[in-house]
């Protein structure tokens, strides 16, 4: 209940009725608004015949008119089989043509986290929308996993469940597993995709028959304006995988005999089916304008109904035809003379066509009889009605054209259909490409869609609102470098990736390789498998892709795994005194806002500190000598520097975890965690060089290639006048101090066989030589305001992290005079897990220092700058470097300062593979839709029939993944994935299972020749062979294929036995092993030995739960762990629970000093 504003209590009751009525107006007309905003198309994505895989594809499809009509492939069922010309004959169909997909019996399942068993249940159907979904969303450049959790709405015309005939219904019902339910249900089309995508918003499947996908796209505009959700999905799809409809509508007499669809022709004769899946992305136009989205079109409105009575339930109704299209003009509050063009529905049928037309001249044919023809034509006749797709299909190619600003020929119209009134009709069919033309300020067009159902469906589209003119302040100049990232699930997809690109950016010569990147890194998923280009042009960036796409290695190309997880911590390294150059960042300065008002900044802050200008110190003009390398001005540049780059990384998102500098360096450090602020970090470090300004030029500095102890001993006689300046690695010492002490200290080094390298340098910093300007600086120091920092700081005085000790005065003097004891903070920042070095400096000092602190193969080193190499052609491989290994880079800040724009890009290389089901034995017409695969055991997916199998040799195969199998990944030798020896027993069991028949078998002479590696993120393809043995057994071998050589090669890893057992086995005395097993061994503590020995079990792989053992028995309660409970009566010995049992024989070798692992290796029965 609302209350008065107080304001408006002292008005009378006529003033309050009248505000209150104007709010409630107010609340109307918003209301009003939201129910008829127009609906940004903001994506597309289809699979259409004729190769027509991406919009790019299915307009060149359109404007060149292409015919994808085709023959029955062999794949889907033997046409010669069911074909027959007599319309009459039982059983066949009178077309052999259709407009077909190409491998639609392929899949990425690893990439949608699907197992290679569920892939092979999965109906076609499903796997398309999955692929074309994802691909939507990369070309309206939404990232999908952003979407998780968000109001999305998915809307799904589909009406086939041809596959779900195969795996369900068959009659072969042992071949129905888990999966099959799911696998063919149509309300599972739409529920997959918002349970991989973690959509919450509106989600169904629809079967409107040939209507359901411009249905579907009603829906969605409808609950975007209701609020239901703030991203829509509407889809269709549609597959011809048996003869079965064939001959259904051929007995209708609906079909061509040519499988074409000749809409409005004389020629009609029924349609030609087809297929495909085509998927639309919408916002309302509010949203989309404010989040920066690209719009490609408008839905300004849409209708259904249904034909009701009729002559027929599948004859179309004109009167309702009618109806439905001046419904969505009035919703769309379009006039009928406004719409340029018509996508019929225009099947082609010679009852329909003249149905159709008429209802067209009657909502359309008032219009000037001198003004431009309404225009209608069908892409139906490129590649037939592809049904439940038929209605996207048909929106997706308006949109193209209002892109394109062109109308594309209508086919298969050579004359026009007697049985239309062409002389009432104000209309034109395109028999070829054409501009279109505006019309009346705006292009608007209609797109009709009706089900043989009685659905009716059409939707009012309008060409994409003009981009309003920016006219705030010229954006920045270009960098003149740019940083392409790419990101695959897998290395094979990565590689595809970048050849995509590469073709991509060779067809488009004039792509602004700055658009292109943005477009990128802002609207694509990352992934673990990374790529970094850096190149000034589009043709150099192309270049480096080409490279990238056969593994050549090239500057400015950067690869790099993140394996996902916590991301990892980048430790900031700032570079100390003797790396200034004149003109260092100078190219930065003039390109990037951040980096130049943070300079400026501190060139203001320093005015009152520096006798000259900050600013002309570091880009004096030409010919002008500049006072850099004067201690006065070297320490304050690159503090000032270095901080300009920090803010610059950070405000790209690299944030440090962790800061450390040396000498200078950890000014800069401190002031970035927040100990100072820049004002009093700036006091304190030109007040520092001043004083250091100040002091006699009398002493130097040496660094000597020797440890620590071994100078120290050397420089003990002269502890008053020298003393170490720097621990920079295990053989790198620095000492400093008064001249002739130094040289005395130099020359014994050098008889000791020492190198030595006196530093160019104007003072002897960190010695005794700096006591006299202590006093002076501590009163500065007093001045500061200091806070605890906010990151971690590696202090130079003690090589480690510290706090509140920084917030002193006392600390910073101390720093003065004390040693720079960065080998101890490289070593600090190793075994805090660091990885990625970042070196925030001018040149790249501290990277070599710190590789020779830590191992070799420890770290990634990464500059911010190079003498010799252009700022940003630096900055950006090292930026890539980040990347590449796990850091979360803020593109749009990244790009925030210049004029970019969302431009299309390929789309995600899917590593397709075969999965098919083989629920029944080949017959007649269907085993080459059938396909090979029959699903047996969660380890063992099917049996392989082929023609070079030997007689009597039986082969089954599996496609093993660890990501995608609940246990395998669990259990791993030094940190790889091993297939355990329980798992080889188990497939060695399940397949003497299926060709044996019964569970009651025995293994023998079981020999494990080679352990079967499982790499992460690869399928691998395994095979039992089994050969007879005997009368009453088979031998079995165990192979796995390896494709990533030259030539494939099959591995032998098992050989053993499997036969029916035909004696019961003895048993074992349990009572008396528990009255012996006295002593418990606790499991935590075995499983922690066994770690240490190199063999890891996860927690799947933990079935023991408790342990008892005696001198020479071990007895042990087994448990399979819960989150494997469901599915354990799929196995006849889960692989878990022997496993247990094979660990429990490695108990006793716990106590001997051995520490290799031990695995089994053979079974003798």
């Amino acid at each position: 209940m609302e209350t008065t504003p107080p304001q408006t209590g002292a008005l009378s009751p006529t003033k309050q009725a009248l505000l209150t009525i104007q709010k409630m107006q107010a609340r109307i007309d918003a209301l009003e608004q939201a129910r008829s905003e127009p609906l940004a198309v903001i994506g597309l994505g289809c699979r259409f015949p004729g190769g027509a895989d991406s919009p790019d594809a299915f307009w060149r499809l359109l404007r060149t008119g292409q015919d994808a009509i085709d023959e029955v492939p062999s794949d889907r069922w033997d046409i010669d089989a069911y074909y027959d010309a007599d319309f009459d004959a039982p059983g066949k169909t009178y077309t052999r043509c259709g407009g077909f997909l190409g491998s639609v019996d392929e899949f990425d399942p690893q990439f949608f986290g699907i197992s290679p068993r569920e892939a092979a249940q999965l109906d076609p159907q499903q796997r398309l929308l999955l692929e074309v979904c994802w691909e939507t969303l990369e070309h309206a450049n939404l990232v999908p996993e952003r979407l998780l959790g968000s109001s999305t709405g998915v809307f799904v015309g589909i009406t086939s469940t041809e596959y779900a005939g195969l795996t369900l219904w068959s009659g072969d019902e042992t071949q129905i597993d888990a999966y099959s339910g799911t696998g063919g249900s149509l309300s599972v089309a739409a529920g997959r995709l918002s349970y991989v995508l973690g959509l919450t918003g509106p989600c169904m499947s629809l079967d409107t028959a040939c209507s359901s996908s411009l249905v579907s796209a009603h829906l969605a505009c409808q609950s975007l304006r209701l609020g239901e959700c703030d991203l829509a999905l509407a889809a269709g799809v549609n597959l011809m995988l048996g003869p079965e409809l064939h001959i259904n509508f051929s007995k209708a007499r609906m079909l061509s005999p040519d499988g074409r669809c000749k809409a409005f022709a004389a020629a009609a004769d029924g349609y030609g089916r087809g297929e495909g899946c085509g998927v639309i992305a919408l916002k309302r136009l509010s949203d989309a304008l404010a989040d920066g989205d690209r719009v490609l079109a408008l839905i300004r409105g849409s209708a259904i109904n249904h034909d009701g009575p009729s002559g027929g339930l599948t004859v179309p109704n004109g009167p309702s035809q009618e109806k439905v299209i001046r419904r969505a003009l009035a919703d769309a509050g379009v006039e009928a003379r406004q719409i340029g063009y018509v996508e019929a529905h225009g099947t082609g049928t010679a009852l329909g066509d003249p149905i159709e037309m008429g209802a067209l001249g009657k909502v359309f044919g008032e219009r000037d009889p001198e003004g431009d023809p309404l225009i209608v034509g069908s892409a139906k006749t490129n590649f037939g009605h592809l049904e439940a797709a038929a209605g996207i299909a048909g929106l997706i190619k308006v949109i193209l054209s209002l892109q394109h600003e062109e109308i594309p020929p209508h086919l298969h119209f050579d004359r026009p259909n007697p049985h239309i009134d062409w002389e009432a009709l104000p209309v034109e069919i395109p028999t070829r490409g054409r501009p279109w033309p505006v019309g009346e300020g705006r292009r608007f067009a209609g797109v009709s869609s009706f089900g043989f159902s009685g659905t009716n469906g059409h939707v009012v589209l309008e060409e994409a609102p003009v981009a309003a003119e920016n006219e705030e302040e010229a954006p920045e100049p270009q960098r003149p470098f740019h940083l392409l990232t790419l990101a695959a699930r897998t290395g094979e997809g990565l590689t595809a990736l970048a050849g995509s690109y590469e073709q991509h950016l060779l067809a488009r010569s004039d792509a602004d390789v700055g658009d292109v990147c943005f477009t990128a890194g802002t609207g694509r998923s990352q992934f673990a498998h990374r790529l970094g280009v850096v190149g000034a042009t589009a043709e150099k960036v192309r270049e480096k892709l080409a490279a990238a796409a056969t593994g050549e290695d090239v500057a400015g190309l950067v690869r790099g795994r993140f394996v996902g997880g916590e991301r990892p911590g980048v430790a900031f390294l700032f570079t100390g005194q003797g790396a200034q150059y004149a003109g260092m960042g100078r190219q930065l300065y003039e390109t990037q806002p951040v980096f130049r008002q943070t300079l400026d900044q501190c060139d203001t802050l320093l005015r009152d500190q520096l006798e000259q200008p900050l600013l002309g110190v570091l880009y004096p003009e030409p010919g002008v000598d500049s006072p850099l390398d004067d201690t006065a001005y070297t320490q304050p540049a690159l503090f000032a520097l270095e901080y300009a780059l920090a803010q610059l990384w950070r405000s790209w998102g690299i944030e440090p975890a962790i800061l450390m500098g040396h000498s200078v360096g950890e000014y800069v450090a401190a002031c970035i965690a927040g100990v100072f602020g820049l004002e009093d970090g700036l006091r304190l470090i030109a007040a520092r060089a001043r004083l250091m300004q100040g002091l006699p030029r009398d002493g130097a500095m040496v660094s000597a290639r020797a440890d620590e102890e071994r100078v120290r001993e050397v420089l003990e006689p002269h502890a008053g006048w020298v003393s170490l300046a720097a621990i920079n690695g295990p053989q790198s010492v620095v000492f400093s101090g008064e001249r002739e002490a130094v040289e005395a200290i130099s020359a014994e080094l050098q008889s000791e066989g020492i190198e030595i390298k006196p530093l160019q340098v104007s003072h002897a910093f960190h010695s005794p030589l700096m006591e006299p300007m202590l006093e002076e600086f501590a009163q500065v120091a007093r001045r500061i305001s200091y806070s605890a920092p906010r990151i971690g700081v590696v202090s130079n005085l003690v090589g480690d992290v510290v706090g509140e000790a920084l917030c002193s005065a006392e600390y910073w003097c101390r720093h003065v005079r004390q040693p720079v004891h960065f080998a101890a903070g490289m070593e600090s920042l190793h075994q805090q897990g660091y990885e990625l070095f970042l070196e925030i400096g001018p040149k790249p000092v501290l990277l070599g220092m710190g590789r020779r602190c830590l191992p070799d193969d420890a770290g990634v080193w990464l500059p911010s700058l190079r003498p010799g190499r252009e700022d940003w052609q630096q900055l950006l491989e090292s930026l890539g470097g980040l990347y590449v290994h796990g850091a979360q880079v803020d593109w749009e800040r990244f790009d925030q300062d210049y004029d970019r724009h969302r431009v299309s890009l390929p789309t995600y290389p899917f590593q397709r593979q075969r999965y098919w089901t083989d629920a029944t034995p080949p017959r007649s017409g269907k085993d080459l839709r059938a396909g090979p695969m029959e699903s047996l055991h969660p380890l063992l997916d099917r049996r392989i029939y082929s023609a070079a199998v030997p007689d009597g040799e039986i082969v089954f195969e599996s496609l093993l993944q660890p990501e995608t199998t609940d246990f395998l990944a669990h259990h791993r030798i030094f940190q790889v994935v091993v297939m355990p020896a329980a798992a080889h027993l188990e497939m060695a069991l399940a397949a003497g299972a299926a060709v044996l028949k019964t569970t009651d078998l025995l293994l023998e002479e079981v020999v494990i020749h080679r352990a079967l590696i499982l790499p992460e993120e690869q399928v691998k393809t395994v095979q039992v062979v089994l050969h007879p043995e005997g009368t009453a057994g088979y031998a079995f071998q165990i192979f796995s294929l390896d494709a990533d050589g030259v030539e494939p090669t099959w591995t032998c890893h098992t050989s053993g036995v499997v036969k029916e057992r035909t004696a019961e086995l003895p048993q074992a005395d349990l009572a008396a092993m528990q009255a012996g097993c006295r002593t418990e061994l606790p499991v935590d503590e075995y499983y922690r030995r066994t770690s240490e020995v190199g063999i890891e079990h996860g927690t799947s792989f933990q079935a023991l739960e408790r342990i008892w053992l005696d001198e020479r028995d071990v007895l042990a309660q087994l448990c399979l762990p819960e989150e494997l409970v469901d599915g354990k009566e799929e196995f006849y010995l889960h692989p878990v629970l022997l496993d247990a049992g094979f660990q429990m024989l490695g108990i006793p070798l716990l106590n001997t000093d051995r520490e290799e692992p031990y695995l089994p290796v053979g079974l003798e029965q």
